[in-house]
């Protein structure tokens, strides 16, 4: 999958956490991308949009803990 015009960016909520983040590109035709803050030229995960909802709802719901 070619992700070079993804236009990558971390959480505004993301503190100095040393670099423990990951980065989201949103902005990708019928797909959501993430990958590794620390590793940006290492593998990435792609989500589609409805997966990548729910999967953010959980996170907010604190729901996988």
């Amino acid at each position: 999958m070619d992700l070079t015009s993804a236009h990558w960016h971390k959480s505004t909520k993301s503190g100095n956490n040393g670099g423990a983040c990951i980065e989201v590109a949103d902005n990708l035709p019928g797909i959501v991308a993430i990958r590794d803050s620390k590793d940006q030229h290492g593998p990435a995960l792609v989500f589609g949009p409805h997966q990548w909802q729910a999967f953010v709802a959980v996170v907010k719901a604190n729901a996988l803990s």
